[in-house]
């Protein structure tokens, strides 16, 4: 069920009529969506903000489920989606996405906000293994609010067999394991 504090264009409330309560301080943005000013930012609201975006065929993947986890203050400029269902899809527009058709395995999909969302595990695992600052900041992030991440996320991508950049999300997520702050990338 949708929440009741996300509004989206043409929705129940016209883009004049959004523009207005925005300028009047009734609503902030949140990702694709707005909410009441005084509401409190929450990884469901987050989740729901996209779900024009995602529907029932997409999943959040990436930065942008690192977003939804709270391993981010902003969404990130394009999001990054992912196939959650195990048919092709064709028509998946946007300059606003980053598409990856490969299929989401379900045990790491976890439903919030009425959309779907890479697990923590999963998504710490996926940002681990891009090499960018964007990605290593949410790693960093979302390790650091969830002890013992780190480690889930090792025992992940180990139990996976070939992954791009596997080498290299290990060393980054083992120095995360083990506290230190200020880990460097290898590559």
């Amino acid at each position: 069920m949708p929440s009741p504090f996300l509004y989206f264009a043409d929705d129940r409330l016209s883009t004049a009529e959004l523009s207005a309560a925005c300028l009047d301080g009734h609503l902030v943005g949140l990702g694709d969506a707005y909410i009441p000013a005084d509401a409190v930012e929450t990884a469901a609201l987050r989740a729901g903000s996209l779900r024009e975006i995602l529907r029932d065929t997409l999943a959040a993947t990436h930065v942008s489920a690192a977003w939804i986890h709270g391993g981010r203050h902003e969404p990130p400029s394009r999001h990054t989606v992912q196939r959650a269902v195990p048919r092709r899809l064709h028509h998946i527009h946007g300059l606003r996405l980053v598409y990856r058709d490969l299929a989401v395995d379900p045990a790491d999909l976890i439903s919030i906000g009425g959309v779907l969302v890479t697990t923590l595990v999963r998504t710490l695992a996926d940002v681990a293994r891009v090499d960018d600052p964007e990605h290593l900041d949410a790693a960093r992030a979302l390790a650091a609010a969830h002890p013992g991440l780190a480690d889930d996320a090792i025992n992940w991508i180990e139990t996976h067999g070939r992954l791009p950049n596997k080498r290299s999300a290990l060393l980054l997520l083992r120095s995360l394991s083990r506290g230190h702050a200020g880990a460097v990338r290898t590559t």
